[in-house]
């Protein structure tokens, strides 16, 4: 990780996701800087979230304002819906926006490549915003509500009294791109095909309170769930839905989910696969037969004809293609670039205009990962040490030009942000627990060290970390902290961009003070991916965006069970049943209050546990983008998790200037 932000891609129907307050990384939400360390662009956090459709809708187990029972038009967690049955569009939409054009966008993705069109399964790397363009959900959601499904494949949704069970009915008009309508069974297809061993394990994991899918007639499906809980009729609600075709061969055998790899995706989307050039470029056409354009939740979107997804081999490559006029828009992560590159003549003929969008996101929590597997890192001290030698305030001043703030937590910029001292109801979740967690989670709400505190803070900080490090067990020898059988304190960061240097370096110099080595290893991203895969490093920079309302999707970040599985998104390896009991009673909170509870005793063990290193965040977007040949209505909506997400759905191509 350097200065930038890493970020994360959505996929398709980001609006639910967005809606219901999930992580970006349930989209492959996985647009970030494509010069940082993996976001949670590791695959089967990818997998749950490239799409939109997963599970936008993960949110609090609050009361829903529909009544319960009967069929209606949208599911909200709690509350009424924003938009009431009949609505005509999202205010946020302009329904006259003209059709047609060309967006062209850089890869979002870190990988150089893709070598598959299947984003569902482990291996390989698919096209950026493939999920995006191709599939849909039976519910999509608004970009200015935070916990709101509305029907797309579904006309109405139908969630029973006692909870457990959601039912869909389908609309007569949707159709696959092969032109067979989309039916229940295809839902349930897809639903047991996501569950099973040949998708991403994140998806079994989000499902795993799913009992089964039943399919009730043609056009009706029923999802019954395991226990009472108000957050799933969203969950299944996002599920990106496929043909049964996809992946018959010639002789109508069905192929293992796992070996469908360059088959065409059989979606329902409003875009299709058009020209490709394997592995580097491809363009998704508008299909003229969408069955879908005159739907409400669709109007005014999906304008352009056609959008082009370029890969470059590396940042500058990026950056000078921008400011050549080969793609239109482009999101900046870095605090240095934007001050510094960003400018030139098209930026001074007003062609490029640079723009900072506001949002409302939760802060997330990009961080360097510590891994618990490692013997070195399993003492609390020792995890303690290594934060308090991080220097963020003089990275902020000296390298991000004052343009960032510090994480704190998990769950900033939302309700569920813990606060002060534990409440009593807090209290009453940790309280079985005090003998296992840091006795930290039971005052004021931890904190990252800072330096601005007085004169000398990075000097006190350090001697703070060396007194924990020799009650830990570690003694200063010729200038190396040694344990008591001799070895050195030496850990790696593992990048995938050599840029990451920047921002590690200043923790190496002062890790160094205090006897510590911190190497920094560059990697081949697709080994990256790998060596995640297997839990196989020290340290590792990612960016877990934040929810408003968390759900079952910790589990898979730190759930015991998920610790020992390769492939899931537990990259710190940690194993805590006071955190499995805390998630727990998040997803099965049955008030508002007892949800945030649970929610705020969870960040407090989790924070105390320190098993990340805070990094840093921003408040809103850094975009360029090419005012010649694109437009959009203002104001940004406030919960827009991925740019080039909004601007694929609701920009549109302004008419090119006559010829003189």
């Amino acid at each position: 990780m350097d200065d930038r932000l890493l970020f994360c891609p959505g996929g398709a129907g980001e609006s639910l996701l967005a809606a219901a307050g999930l992580p970006a990384f349930f989209k492959r939400a996985f647009t970030r800087d494509q010069r940082d360390a993996p976001t949670v662009h590791h695959r089967a956090w990818r997998a749950l979230a490239r799409g939109g459709a997963l599970a936008a809708v993960l949110a609090c187990a609050l009361g829903a304002g529909i009544a319960q029972g009967e069929p209606s038009h949208a599911y909200a967690l709690w509350g009424q819906p924003k938009y009431p049955a009949g609505f005509a569009h999202f205010d946020y939409a302009n329904p006259a926006a003209p059709k047609g054009g060309e967006l062209r966008l850089v890869s979002n993705l870190r990988t150089s490549t893709f070598d598959k069109y299947n984003p569902f399964t482990l291996r390989g790397s698919a096209p950026a915003y493939l999920q995006a363009m191709l599939f849909e959900s039976l519910l999509t959601g608004a970009l200015d509500e935070t916990s709101t499904g509305y029907g797309l494949l579904a006309e109405s949704v139908d969630v029973a009294a006692d909870r457990l069970s959601a039912t869909f009915r389908i609309r007569a008009q949707a159709r696959f791109h092969n032109g067979k309508p989309v039916l229940a069974e295809d839902v349930r297809h897809s639903f047991e095909t996501l569950i099973s061993a040949q998708a991403a394990p994140g998806y079994a994991t989000l499902l795993e309170k799913v009992a089964r899918a039943e399919v009730l007639d043609a056009r009706t499906v029923r999802f019954h769930f395991k226990s009472p809980d108000r957050e799933l009729p969203l969950v299944v609600g996002g599920l990106p839905i496929f043909s049964r075709d996809w992946g018959l061969d010639a002789n109508g055998q069905r192929k293992p989910f796992d070996q469908i790899i360059t088959d065409t995706p059989i979606g329902s989307g409003p875009y299709r696969i058009g020209p490709v050039v394997f592995g580097r470029d491809i363009t998704y056409v508008r299909d003229p037969d969408y069955w879908g354009r005159e739907l409400a939740v669709n109007a005014g979107a999906h304008n352009f004809e056609r959008i082009t997804i370029r890969i470059y081999k590396d940042a500058t490559a990026r950056l000078e293609a921008l400011k050549a006029g080969e793609f239109d828009l482009m999101q900046f992560h870095s605090a240095g670039d934007w001050a510094r590159r960003v400018k030139g003549r098209r930026f001074d003929s007003g062609e490029l205009v640079k723009a900072e969008f506001e949002h409302r996101n939760p802060t997330g929590f990009q961080s360097y990962f510590l891994n618990l597997r490692r013997p070195h890192l399993q003492d609390v001290r020792v995890r303690r040490a290594l934060a308090l030698a991080m220097d963020y305030e003089w990275m902020n001043r000296r390298l991000f030009y004052g343009s960032y703030r510090r994480v704190r937590g998990l769950f900033g910029n939302t309700q569920c942000a813990a606060e002060g001292l534990p409440s009593a109801a807090e209290l009453a979740l940790l309280e079985p627990w005090r003998s296992q967690i840091p006795p930290e989670a039971f005052g004021p709400m931890p904190e990252p060290p800072r330096t601005d505190h007085s004169e000398h803070g990075l000097r006190e900080n350090l001697r703070q970390a060396r007194e924990l490090l020799a009650q830990a067990g570690w003694t200063l020898q010729g200038g190396t902290l040694r344990n008591a059988q001799g070895q050195p304190l030496v850990l790696e960061v593992m990048d995938s961009n050599e840029a990451g240097i920047r921002t590690v370096a200043p923790w190496q110099r002062n890790l160094q003070k205090i006897g510590i080595e911190l190497r920094f290893r560059v990697v081949d991203f697709a080994l990256m991916l790998q060596r995640m895969d297997a839990f196989d490093y020290d340290i590792t920079s990612l960016n877990i965006q934040g929810t408003h309302n968390p759900g079952q999707e910790y589990a898979q970040l730190f759930g015991s069970f998920a610790a020992d599985q390769n492939g899931s998104a537990n990259y710190s390896g940690l194993k805590s049943p006071a955190v499995d009991a805390l998630i727990a009673r998040m997803v099965q909170a049955g008030t508002q209050a007892d949800y945030q509870a649970a929610c705020r005793a969870l960040e407090r063990v989790v924070t105390a546990e320190n098993i990340m290193v805070p990094a840093w965040y921003a408040s809103n977007f850094r975009v360029v983008y090419n005012a010649q040949r694109l437009a959009f209505q203002a104001p940004m909506p406030p919960y827009v998790q991925v740019m080039e997400n909004w601007a694929m759905a609701y920009w549109w191509a302004t008419p090119p200037s006559p010829t003189p």
